[in-house]
């Protein structure tokens, strides 16, 4: 009797054991931001071999491996750190192949500029010699990049270019008057990274016997200083009792730019030609090409006002140009111009994308300038271009053809009788393709669903899964996540608006949650979308909270109208949106109308900020991170792009400033902001508060030392969505 009692007891506590084992965990904010407990694994850092029948893949920063397109799986090392003898470095986070593929470049101690632009150290390993050579001992690069032929590598250093012949291990400098906010060469000034996206601002020739560059004159530009202190994490010991001063170029909205000029240097004699781009002073230039073969030098010339957009043939032993395009627009021209165009291998056409029938499409033109046909057609946007496959004169791209929030790989083939969906789940696709177009990688995710990267044939036919994050998703049976559902709306000008909740996993009808609202609500973007992405807002929803994700008028993939009805007045019908939107969510059964709030981040913290003014008593809290307050304050080729200048739109600056709404500012309001942010100035808070004080309205503030843009280092970002958090706990609950 006492056996059988003691089994029972112990078969019980089993069961019990057993249950509790089998609980599921509640997510923490540090899952989300120190452990990142949820992010997905993709397949990274991919290219394409020259046979179109293997491509190559970073592995563990150490080594290059080579895997097959039509199985899918690894065929070799291609080359690996651990076998070059007394080999001078550890890793590696990027690496280039020649175009014979005979050598490749490394990249290895990155430090970080800006957004896109770093120093490096650079080596190339020659397959033949089996050696690793540095591209350069005499400090620091920038950009460095072979020659077509593989012989030569180009880089920047000190804002001058050099060329290293590899073969004979010399050095021949390009440039002699590069200087620190003075004079750029072949690297893009501050505006023109950051606002079109790239930090290389030189090319070679197809013959390797040529370079052609961007100088950046930058000694008028008004300059911006910013203190930095001793800090944490890093630590600048320097800086223990006196903070030192990070000063550089920033032109801000109607204020001067870089004076630009495009060059091209002859390897052979050493001698530098300017290129002729016009009378005009008020340029960009923001992309030099050439055509593929080799004759002309395409120098695109956008106006300051960026509603024409030129592209002109340059002779690279003259200078000599001629006006080859023009694309005109009647506000802006769309930023993705630059991205698509694209010269074809036949060598006589080329791409280009316009929104000349309302939607953004792809046109085929002859090399000469003359136009060939439409390539898509209908009410979509085209968002990304893949390239041409000549064998079968088909056209790869991207597009929201089925749906704003959808992302679909699509062909079309030249004579329009062929087109093809080759995604097959409905959610965000993207696609990789081989050289020639014979295989390519797909990455789809939906808000379910965490990226899988599949091997797909010309057909579209899966071929084998490269990533389906497992781990992840067994990992995501254990814990209670939020519910995430798309809904919309339609605003009082008849306008159907697209959004999401994130609602609490014990979600009630019956009971009254408080709201949350995010929102970018920046010029075409884009935050809902039918893809993967757990963020701390998950987080924000278990603690019971609703979160609501609204995309505003002025947002992508519906269309130029859709997309630039916001010019010339930022802000107003992004926060008229947005607060039609609260009024939308107030009238739902289970929200707590008295208890909503809204906040961002950059864009997002500057119609956050014209919400609480403009909102009356709707929102009970807000958080602006990192806002612009007057546009004023901003760059030039952003704001001007939406804007124009203060000086010819002063009242579309100001009308929509947060610093000029202050008088009608209700709810509460918290302004974090990082005292190094060298996009988004602190500036923009430190008037927007003073603004406030004089006016004797109630604030919060939280500034960040040392911190830029992004708000990140060591704690950083944890501390600032706790800081964040507790502000809605305080005044929401």
């Amino acid at each position: 009797m006492i056996l059988r009692k003691t089994f029972l007891t112990l078969f019980i506590a089993t069961i019990v054991l057993n249950s509790f084992s089998q609980e599921k965990k509640s997510l923490t904010l540090e899952d989300l931001t120190i452990k990142k407990t949820f992010k997905s694994e993709s397949v990274d850092d991919v290219n394409s071999m020259n046979d179109g029948i293997h491509f190559s893949s970073l592995k563990d920063e150490n080594s290059i491996v080579k895997y097959s397109y039509k199985t899918g799986e690894q065929v070799e090392v291609i080359f690996e750190l651990n076998e070059v003898d007394k080999c001078p470095i550890s890793n590696f986070s990027e690496y280039t192949f020649s175009e014979n593929e005979e050598r490749i470049l490394l990249t290895t101690n990155k430090e970080k500029l800006y957004r896109h632009s770093y120093t490096a150290e650079y080596y190339v390993w020659d397959f033949y010699t089996k050696k690793l050579y540095e591209v350069s001992l005499k400090g620091p690069q920038q950009v460095a990049t072979f020659s077509p032929d593989g012989e030569r590598v180009a880089f920047v250093r000190d804002n001058n270019i050099f060329v290293k012949t590899i073969r004979f291990g010399t050095e021949q400098q390009v440039t002699f008057d590069g200087n620190f906010n003075e004079i750029l060469n072949g690297i893009p000034d501050w505006v023109y990274e950051e606002e079109f996206g790239y930090n290389k601002a030189y090319v070679w020739s197809p013959d390797s016997k040529q370079l052609a560059f961007v100088k950046f004159n930058e000694s008028e530009v008004p300059q911006i200083s910013m203190p930095i202190y001793k800090g944490l994490s890093p630590e600048k010991i320097d800086n223990s009792l006196y903070p030192s001063y990070y000063t550089y170029k920033y032109p801000k909205a109607g204020e001067k730019n870089s004076q630009v000029s495009a060059h091209v240097y002859d390897i052979k004699t050493k001698t530098t030609i300017e290129v002729e781009t016009g009378d005009e002073e008020e340029i960009y230039l923001p992309k030099l090409e050439w055509t593929p073969n080799g004759k002309d030098l395409a120098v695109f010339r956008l106006n300051r006002r960026q509603d024409k957009m030129e592209i002109l043939y340059a002779n690279p032993f003259t200078g000599d140009t001629r006006t080859i395009y023009t694309e005109k627009n009647s506000r802006f021209i769309d930023e993705n111009f630059l991205s698509f165009f694209t010269f074809l291998s036949d060598q006589e056409h080329f791409v280009v994308a316009s929104e000349r029938d309302g939607w953004l499409h792809l046109y085929l033109y002859k090399n000469t300038g003359f136009k060939v046909k439409q390539l898509t057609k209908g009410e979509f946007d085209v968002t990304d271009f893949y390239g041409f496959e000549p064998k079968k004169k088909r056209f790869y791209f991207q597009a929201a053809k089925t749906s704003p929030l959808q992302r679909d790989v699509y062909a079309i083939s030249l004579d329009e009788k062929t087109s093809i969906n080759f995604s097959e789940k409905e959610g965000t696709n993207q696609a990789i393709f081989s050289t020639g177009f014979k295989y390519y990688l797909n990455y789809f995710s939906d808000s379910e669903t965490p990226t899988e990267v599949t091997v797909n044939d010309k057909k579209g036919k899966i071929i084998r899964t490269l990533e389906n994050n497992s781990e992840l998703n067994t990992k995501l049976e254990n814990y209670t996540l939020p519910n995430k559902e798309f809904f919309q709306f339609t605003n009082a000008e008849n306008i159907q608006l697209n959004g999401y909740m994130i609602k609490p996993s014990s979600f009630n009808t019956n009971q009254k949650y408080p709201v949350v609202m995010y929102q970018y609500s920046g010029p075409n973007s884009q935050q809902v979308a039918n893809k993967w992405k757990i963020d701390w807002h998950y987080f924000l929803a278990e603690q019971g909270y609703i979160v609501a994700v609204v995309d505003p008028r002025g947002t992508a993939a519906r269309g130029e109208e859709f997309r630039k009805c916001t010019y010339m007045q930022l802000g107003k019908l992004e926060s008229d949106d947005q607060i039609e939107a609260a009024k939308y969510l107030a009238a739902l059964d289970y929200i707590d109308k008295d208890n909503i709030a809204i906040w961002g981040w950059s864009y997002g913290g500057f119609t956050t900020s014209l919400c609480l003014g403009k909102g009356g008593n709707l929102f009970k809290a807000g958080v602006a991170v990192a806002p612009v307050t007057n546009w004023r304050f901003y760059d030039t080729v952003y704001t001007e792009r939406y804007m124009r200048t203060p000086q010819e739109n002063p009242d579309g600056y100001d009308d929509n400033s947060p610093i000029n709404n202050v008088d009608n500012l209700t709810g509460n309001l918290l302004v974090i902001h990082g005292s190094a942010d060298d996009n988004v100035h602190a500036q923009n808070t430190f008037e927007f508060t003073e603004a406030m004080v004089q006016k004797n309205i109630p604030f919060d503030m939280h500034i960040y030392t040392n911190r830029n843009h992004s708000i990140i280092g060591g704690n950083t970002r944890t501390h600032l969505y706790n800081k964040i958090f507790n502000y809605f706990e305080t005044h929401l609950k």
